[in-house]
């Protein structure tokens, strides 16, 4: 499907060399079609890997999906240059007046700080409670679920023993929910996190839903009943080597990590890992921009209410 972009951003290279259609901002304008307008707000570090990442999955639909990429005005990013942020990336000011049909939130190496902590802690909560009016449906990822359960519903973060990390079996709780469909009854996906949150207090709000849990990484996937926001604890868009060059880095930095679970053949660090969640990732992926994007938002977005 055609995946509308800013002209020259990176990911259009990598993604055309993957065989997948990516369709410029100039392109876009000659085809007489409404897009799903979706918002995604990176504060990942590593910028142009997570947004080509999230582009790709966002690639497996039939309808034109228009993207606009959100960077924290409050905080200045050291791994991604001023040029491609200000030539790719809005502030929430520049969008603040827009409506979206969905919004992605992403992980950030953030969570041995407290929230509050965060120095663009503020501006998040703004635009979480901005998105309730001015987007259908929010996709929050690992540290974005996390802050996202904490700030809507009071759901608390606690420090793991060990990092989770690797790929792991999941099974599926919420067997006929849309979100899942066509997923097989154990499907695979990456973790990479120190903390996790207070499953009991999860389990024990009403106005959730846990469709899916680990039995090694524990709850993976949350939804509020109405289905306007979902929390994925895993990283499903994570690449092959995503998860090596985690390992890598924190080798490096002397951490001394556990090598990932179940992630490079034999456990052997120099051989390239199988990818065993690609498929989970795409299902996910377009079984929300179908089932809880394209089919419940309005047309017109300024019906679009809370």
């Amino acid at each position: 499907m055609p995946i509308k972009v800013a002209n020259n951003l990176p990911a259009i290279k990598i993604l055309e060399d993957e065989n997948i259609f990516v369709m410029p901002e100039d392109r876009a304008m000659s085809q007489d079609i409404r897009p799903l307008k979706i918002v995604i707000l990176n504060i990942m570090p590593t910028k142009v890997e997570t947004e080509t990442q999230l582009i790709r999955l966002l690639s497996n639909t039939p309808l034109q999906v228009d993207i606009d990429l959100l960077h924290t005005a409050s905080h200045f990013s050291k791994n991604t240059s001023r040029h491609h942020l200000d030539t790719f990336y809005k502030s929430f000011d520049d969008i603040k007046s827009n409506r979206y049909d969905g919004m992605i939130i992403t992980g950030a190496p953030v969570e041995h700080m407290d929230f509050e902590q965060v120095d663009y802690w503020q501006e998040l909560q703004q635009i979480m409670d901005w998105s309730k009016k001015n987007v259908w449906s929010t996709l929050h990822i690992c540290w974005g679920a996390q802050a996202g359960l904490y700030h809507h519903y009071g759901i608390h973060k606690r420090e793991l023993e060990e990092k989770i990390s690797g790929i792991y079996r999941h099974k599926i709780l919420a067997k006929l929910h849309p979100l899942l469909r066509g997923l097989d009854d154990i499907f695979m996906m990456p973790h990479s996190r120190y903390t996790e949150c207070i499953p009991e207090e999860i389990e024990n709000n009403p106005n959730l839903e846990i469709l899916a849990a680990s039995e090694k990484a524990g709850i993976a996937i949350v939804a509020d009943k109405p289905c306007r926001k979902f929390f994925i604890f895993g990283h499903a868009e994570y690449d092959r080597m995503t998860l090596a060059q985690e390992y890598q880095r924190d080798i490096e930095r002397g951490i001394n990590p556990k090598i990932p679970y179940s992630y490079f053949p034999k456990d052997d660090a120099a051989k390239i890992p199988d990818k065993k969640w690609r498929s989970t990732a795409f299902l996910i992926f377009a079984n929300w921009l179908n089932y809880f994007v394209y089919q419940q938002t309005p047309f017109d977005l300024s019906e679009l209410d809370n």
